[in-house]
Order: C-alpha cells, then structure tokens, then sequence
C-alpha cells in the first residue's frame, strides 16, 4: 500500500470512535501498511538543529505514539523526525472512556487521554530493538504519573533512562490532562526540575514542552529558566484548554485539551512571542493546527526551526507529509529563501 492509498482509506476510519480508530491505525502503521515514501527531499528543507541533521523539519508530536510501536513505519513515511511518547515511570491506564473526541466541523480533536501508556521498561525495551541508524530524527517525550508523582525524582530519572535511546529528550510539563501537571510550568517549581535533571549532563538535547494558556508576562520568565538551567530547545505548544467560540463541533464543550486548526492562531502567537524573547538562543518546535505546507511555513517564519503534526496527520492521513514537504520547499522558493533555516523569525 502506499502512502496516498492509506490517505484515502483514511476516512473510512471515522466511522468508528476516535480511539477505536486511532488504535487500528496505529497498529496498521506499526504493520507497515500506510507504505513507504521513498521520493527525496528538496535540499533546501534539510535542517542543522539542536546537534542534529535532519532531512527535512517536519515531525510528529508526541501523543501519536505513545508507546514507540510504529516508529520505523512512520519516519518511513518522510517525517524529518518522529516523537514519541508521552511516557510515564509505571504503566497506566490513562483516564475513563470516552476521552478522545472529533471536531470534524472545525478539524479539530479534544482529548482528555491522561498519559496512557505501557510505562517506561515496555518503551525502553522498543526503542532498544529499533534498527540503527534510523531514517530520521528520534525524540522521546516524557512525563509523570497521576499518582505517587514526585517530579523533582521521576523527570530525571526518566530523561537519564531514555537519553541513551533517543537523539533528543522532551519534558511535558503542559499537558491539561494529569492534575496538577501545568503548575509545573511555573518559573520556580520548573527551575527546580530542570536543577534536578541537569540538562547539561544527559548527553542529548532536552526540550520543555509549554502550554498556549500561558499568560504572555510568563513567558519571559520561563525562556531565562530554561536557557539558565541549559536547556536546548522549546515545542511551543500542548493543546489548548480554550474553547472559541467558532466551534462548531458537537463534542465542543468536552473536557480536555482541544488541538487541530483552532489552535493555530494562539499557538503561533506564543511561538512569535518566544522568538522574540530568546532570541537564537533555544531552538523553537511550532506545534499547533499544522496542515499544510503554507502553515508549517508560518510557524517558521514566527520562529520555528522545526514543525511538528498531530491533528492534521490524523484528518490527512500518511500522504499529508509529503504533500507539506512539497508545498514548503516551493514556499521558500518563491520567496527566495535557499534553505530553512533562512526563513527562521523573518515574522518575529
């Protein structure tokens, strides 16, 4: 099969509960039957960031696979780099059913999943058996346990236990979904973390992953935290717990984080905001209502130096990547930008 036949079987998948369907997805991923995109990437979309090179600055955020079981079939459909996780220190089950909710009105999704996963030894053990080298860039994203969490303890010991695994570590600290999660975004209780973690020692890059709720006087605070305590980079952002009022979507007033085309607007804002306060000093992620080459370019052109999808590749499908790897590299070139990383904050 390949990525563009997976693409238009995609819809027939909305016939069955948002989780149902992710979950067959997902094993359909892992089984290698969304095909491979073998077609090259236009040179102006390679990227030098973070110590890495990869081939083109589109990932998948963290969410999609949690558990790292279709790694290798993803970054084989011609993502630059592919993030997995969230994983917590024990298995669990995440909160009650139903909690994944389509807006298809507003290409949207709400989802109040809660950090389910297998738990860090099941993760460990499949990144383990990955082949190496991979086809791209490998993030693992970590987080805490609803219960017994002691986050000064478990983000350190997780980063230290996924580092050697992975080519970049991501703290999630913006979550809406594990109570209390989002306070550690706070400046002094996110120093004392990052103390703990040390990021200067783990050998890989780490990143913090913000919320888009964070009032705009926060912010600053926050990028000089994470450039004291050495952190590489920023994904600016997690879901959103706003709710527009243009939503149109029956499931609009459920609980949890909405992510999708509403979130663009604000989650770029934040982005444009960061750039202009660390400068070049951390390597920013734009995450948030990514469907198309023109709105990947936006959130380079805010400040990005890389692209994530979550919401746009579960409505489009595996032929989507390609089409935003196209669509991007002839944006730069209309505009006269020869690569990427020209085209970085020219917006900010």
């Amino acid at each position: 099969m390949t990525p563009a036949l997976a693409s238009a079987l995609t819809p027939a998948l909305r016939l069955l509960d948002a989780e149902t369907a992710h979950g067959l997805a997902l094993r359909g991923l892992a089984a290698g039957l969304a095909g491979t995109d073998s077609a090259p990437d236009a040179p102006s979309l390679a990227v030098q960031a973070l110590g890495l090179d990869f081939r083109n600055p589109i990932g998948l955020a963290a969410g999609f696979d949690k558990d790292a079981v279709a790694v290798l079939p993803l970054l084989r459909l011609g993502f630059g780099f592919v993030e997995a996780g969230t994983v917590t220190p024990r298995p669990q089950a995440g909160n009650p059913r139903p909690r994944l909710f389509r807006l298809a009105e507003d290409a949207a999704v709400i989802n109040r999943m809660g950090f389910n996963n297998g738990g860090l030894d099941a993760y460990l053990g499949r990144l383990r058996a990955l082949p190496r080298p991979l086809p791209g860039v490998l993030g693992a994203n970590v987080g805490v346990n609803k219960e017994g969490a002691d986050p000064e303890r478990d983000y350190p010991a997780l980063c230290r236990a996924v580092a050697p695994l992975a080519d970049y570590v991501t703290i999630n600290i913006s979550s809406p979904n594990t109570p209390g999660l989002r306070d550690l975004q706070g400046e002094a209780r996110l120093a004392s973390i990052l103390a703990a973690v040390a990021p200067p020692t783990l050998g890989k890059p780490v990143l913090v992953k913000l919320a888009p709720d964070l009032a705009d006087d926060a912010l600053g605070p926050l990028v000089e935290v994470c450039v004291a305590a050495g952190v590489a980079g920023l994904i600016i952002s997690n879901t959103t717990i706003a709710r527009p009022e243009t939503l149109r979507g029956a499931a609009r007033g459920e609980a949890g984080g909405l992510s999708g085309a509403p979130l663009f607007q604000r989650s770029t804002e934040v982005l444009r905001a960061v750039r202009r306060l660390a400068g070049g000093r951390l390597v920013l992620v734009g995450a948030g209502g990514v469907a198309s080459g023109e709105q990947a370019y936006a959130k380079i052109r805010a400040g990005a130096t890389l692209v994530q999808l979550y919401t746009g590749f579960a409505y489009g499908g595996p032929a989507l990547v390609g089409r935003i790897k196209r669509e991007l590299a002839g944006l730069l070139a209309r505009d006269g930008f020869a690569r990427v990383a020209d085209a970085v904050g020219v917006d900010a």
